[in-house]
């Protein structure tokens, strides 16, 4: 990455008490040292400020808890046949850095119901909010029914959530005919309202993806950028790009008071992976996208990754160890589909070409260049080996598939996605048919524009055999309004042959799996820069179960 001879911005922000603790942590280590051991001398520094247990734990206070604190609304997410994550956070002033909580542990009643109404609650107990983990619940509700539709809600004192809309997957080995799913991301606060989640709240499916940019370190000023608010003035803490953990914990407050992105998540459970905007725009592993140290970068990295989970419905398996956090992960829809959840931007291999779009060579087209680091790629090539779905889904963040800018030969690609790791590429392609996936479908984010395309097994030569689907979902909000046919739509299309569908609008990809064939529609809305505007499909397509590629429906 190009840098930019930027001064040291975690020194222009204001720390939390937590904030100093990590710097102090990295002070005594030293920049040497750091560097070898980055993830556990910021571990460190985390681990003195977990919860406390025992007796000395902070006395509970929820009965003199005064004002609604379910003000961030409730979610579930990766649902198991027999289990599925609960989440909430207590914050009655969510534009301050405690969320009006103070530091005291208060206990959070938990129930699930099969009704809305909760005339019968079936399962119910308690669980600690935390001060640590910024007053956020996570509830991993086990013994539940394969299969099953359940409502949930949390009570703090005197004091109810909203009731929360979820679902289990089919039990292990069924021959489960269907499945419905949202494919969504990038959802830049300042860009316009959240329409797009509102159509998704509305929609009949089973399982929301949210494949990255949930979050963006930007500044958003008081009218909400391009929202434009006369009635709402937003606090100066927001107009500032994110560095610290008070900063990236207020900007979720600040995205989850949006009532669309709520009624997503308390309708449907969430499947959720980061891409760079909830750390870092164009982040690479260690290496930040500006000239600072990487032990800077990596103390930031922390703050985003602990923030990050905090405000997701994820289990305790992916809570961080510092700047470290396992993400990529696995979950099952009975035989029908398998989905590997990527991560992308944790263990890749620096931009090649200072992340500048260029023509493949030998630097971006090296051998030990990695996107998703040796151990996790060895994982996805396993799980396919032992896989026996019919599906084999990839959520993933960055453009899969081959996009050139331009039709000449020498045309430049994006350094940031998959175009730039080519070697990388080749090795997922090999291992998926080694593994003998004949239905692989990519789930893909990042872009802000819908794509329909055929994954080819050499790209450069259009004859060759199509070995699945990749489609981009486009964007919740980012780039604003968007147009459906941008200025170079013609030319990306002659160029990649293998692109069948191309819309710049916001949106999302609604995707229902079957036995005989995946049918996939490219929903968008005409604007966001106003709430409201309806939704029409833009796009249908087809891929049928042992035909790869797609048709139109």
């Amino acid at each position: 990455m190009a840098p930019t001879g930027r001064p040291s911005a975690l020194a222009e922000h204001a720390f939390s008490p937590h904030d100093a603790v990590m710097g102090a942590a990295v002070r005594h280590l030293g920049r040497r040292r750091f560097l070898t051991v980055t993830a556990a001398a910021a571990a460190l520094a985390f681990t003195t400020n977990l919860p406390a247990r025992g007796a000395v734990a902070a006395p509970e206070r929820a009965a003199r808890i005064t004002k609604d604190p379910f003000t961030l609304g409730v979610a579930s997410g990766d649902p198991l046949p027999d289990s599925v994550l609960l989440w909430t956070r207590l914050a009655p002033e969510p534009f301050l850095e405690d969320g009006g909580m103070g530091t005291e542990r208060v206990t959070v009643e938990w129930e699930v119901a099969l009704d809305e109404y909760f005339a019968g609650v079936l399962f119910r107990g308690t669980a600690d909010a935390h001060a640590e983990y910024n007053h956020s619940v996570h509830v991993d509700v086990k013994g539940l029914t394969p299969g099953t539709v359940y409502y949930y809600r949390f009570r703090a004192g005197a004091w109810l959530s909203p009731a929360g809309r979820t679902r289990t997957a089919p039990a292990a080995g069924s021959a489960t005919g269907s499945l419905k799913l949202a494919a969504v991301a990038c959802q830049a606060y300042m860009d316009g309202y959240y329409t797009v989640l509102r159509h998704v709240a509305e929609d009949d499916v089973d399982v929301v993806f949210h494949l990255g940019d949930y979050l963006y370190e930007y500044a958003v000023n008081s009218a909400g950028g391009e929202r434009h608010y006369t009635d709402v003035t937003l606090p100066d803490v927001f107009n500032r790009e994110t560095m610290t953990l008070a900063d990236y914990r207020l900007r979720y407050s600040l995205y989850k008071t949006d009532e669309d992105l709520r009624a997503a998540h308390a309708r449907h459970p969430f499947v959720v992976a980061w891409d760079d905007h909830e750390t870092e725009n164009n982040y690479a592993g260690s290496i930040p996208e500006n000239d600072i140290p990487p032990s800077e970068f990596l103390l930031r990295r922390a703050a985003a990754y602990r923030a990050y989970w905090e405000n997701q419905p994820l289990r305790a398996a992916q809570l961080p160890q510092g700047p470290d956090a396992r993400l990529y992960r696995r979950l099952q829809w009975g035989t029908l589909a398998q989905f590997d959840i990527l991560d992308t931007r944790q263990y890749r291999s620096d931009q090649a070409y200072d992340d500048r779009p260029h023509a493949p060579g030998a630097e971006s087209d090296d051998p030990a260049r990695t996107i998703t680091g040796t151990a996790q790629e060895q994982w996805l090539l396993d799980g396919w080996k032992a896989s026996t779905a019919l599906w084999n889904v990839m959520p993933q963040q960055v453009c899969f598939s081959q996009r050139k800018f331009d039709v000449t030969a020498d045309a430049a690609l994006s350094m940031d996605a998959w175009d730039g790791y080519r070697a990388s590429r080749d090795r997922v392609v090999a291992g998926a048919k080694a593994a003998g996936v004949d239905n692989w479908l990519i789930l893909t984010g990042d872009v802000h524009v819908g794509y329909a395309l055929d994954v080819k097994e050499d790209f450069d030569d259009p004859a060759s055999a199509t070995v699945g689907t990749e489609v981009t979902c486009t964007s919740v909000a980012s780039g604003r309004d968007g147009v459906e046919k941008p200025a170079n739509w013609d030319l990306y299309m002659r160029a990649n042959p293998h692109m069948k569908f191309y819309n710049g609008r916001r949106g999302y990809v609604r995707a229902e799996l079957g036995r005989q064939a995946t049918h996939l529609d490219f929903r968008t809305v005409s604007a966001i820069s106003t709430p409201g505007a309806a939704v029409t499909t833009a796009g249908s397509f087809v891929t049928e179960a042992g035909e790869p590629g797609l048709k139109p429906a």
